[in-house]
């Protein structure tokens, strides 16, 4: 789901010019030509509001105050474009809960830099559902990993055997995570580094053989299936 914002402007061109570049950005926009206008819109739906100040009957600033007494867009980052350069006009828009200001004529660059850094700081990229939310969760839960009665719980970063949890360094951890989820291979020393530590980090072969030394014991009865090929290296086997 992309980014909603709302541009309210009462000049045609100057939606336009924000639509189009906004849109190349890669965010969804709608336009509003007054502040009625936008008030009348579904505004809990957009994640940032772009308002220009001198509008019809109701102004920016009237805008912004309204939306800041509803609880549904009292957070919402609202960024001021507007001719006014006044700098009584700028604090004020800014302590009526504006994120930000930038003065007409404006360079386009310089907005979409506020407008990226405004929803940085918000932490916002999108608002969105409460099955959406739970969707996401669903695409970032990782399965267990089990092996007859070895079971790693990816999530909570766990390791259980018979059911009782066992207390792994994190090193133990990613070790036989590797080593379960790439059974019935032979892995050298290299190779366990690199799928293990990655290749930026500095890792001996005794480091290797000292963890793995100290899995096995935590693993009890399991610790026969980590085997050893002298002169190649490590694997996990599944045997009865």
């Amino acid at each position: 789901m992309r980014t909603k914002i709302l541009v309210i402007d009462d000049e045609e061109s100057v939606c336009e010019i924000l639509k189009f570049n906004l849109e190349k950005e890669g965010y969804e926009v709608d336009c509003a030509y007054s502040a009625e206008e936008a008030l009348d819109m579904d505004l809990d739906d957009y994640s940032l509001f772009m308002v220009d100040i001198m509008m019809g009957e109701l102004s920016g600033f009237d805008f912004a105050k309204r939306i800041r007494n509803v609880t549904a867009t009292e957070d919402t980052p609202i960024l001021f474009c507007s001719a006014l350069s006044d700098e009584d006009d700028v604090v004020k828009g800014l302590n009526i809960g504006a994120d930000d200001y930038v003065t007409k004529p404006f360079v386009i660059g310089e907005v979409l830099a506020r407008v990226r850094a405004i929803l940085r700081r918000s932490g916002l990229t999108a608002k969105r559902t409460a099955s959406e939310i739970l969707e996401q969760e669903q695409l970032d839960y990782e399965a267990d990993v089990v092996f007859k009665d070895l079971r790693i719980d990816r999530n909570d970063k766990e390791v259980y055997l018979d059911g009782e949890a066992l207390t792994l360094t994190r090193t133990e951890y990613d070790i036989l995570l590797f080593f379960l989820t790439h059974k019935n291979r032979i892995y050298s020393r290299e190779e366990i580094i690199k799928n293990v530590w990655g290749d930026d980090v500095v890792v001996t072969g005794r480091t290797i053989d000292t963890n793995i030394t100290r899995l096995r014991k935590k693993l009890g009865n399991y610790d026969k299936y980590i085997v050893t090929r002298q002169g190649f290296g490590y694997g996990f086997k599944e045997k009865d």
